[in-house]
């Protein structure tokens, strides 16, 4: 796996939570690199969903007019629940 190219930047903290990882040893850099990671994950999958909306309220209307393709195949919820 190759090493990601890592990059210096200035974050602005509360000083005491700074001060109270530091004394606890965090890897501040660490936990702020996680959770920027998540961050963007978070970001990139509601940008997809609100990107393919349309697509998803289209797919949602064909269903309700046609019924599920595979009810009649399908077990658990909404097998039994789509028309066909």
């Amino acid at each position: 796996m190759p090493l990601a190219t890592k990059r210096k930047t200035s974050l602005t903290l509360d000083a005491e939570v700074l001060d109270d990882a530091k004394a606890l040893d965090i890897n501040v850099s660490a936990v702020a690199e996680s959770a920027l990671r998540s961050a963007v994950a978070s970001a990139r999958r509601l940008q997809w969903v609100n990107q393919n909306a349309k697509a998803f309220a289209a797919q949602a209307a064909w269903h309700e007019r046609n019924g599920h393709p595979l009810a009649d195949i399908m077990s658990g919820p909404g097998g039994s629940s789509w028309s066909a």
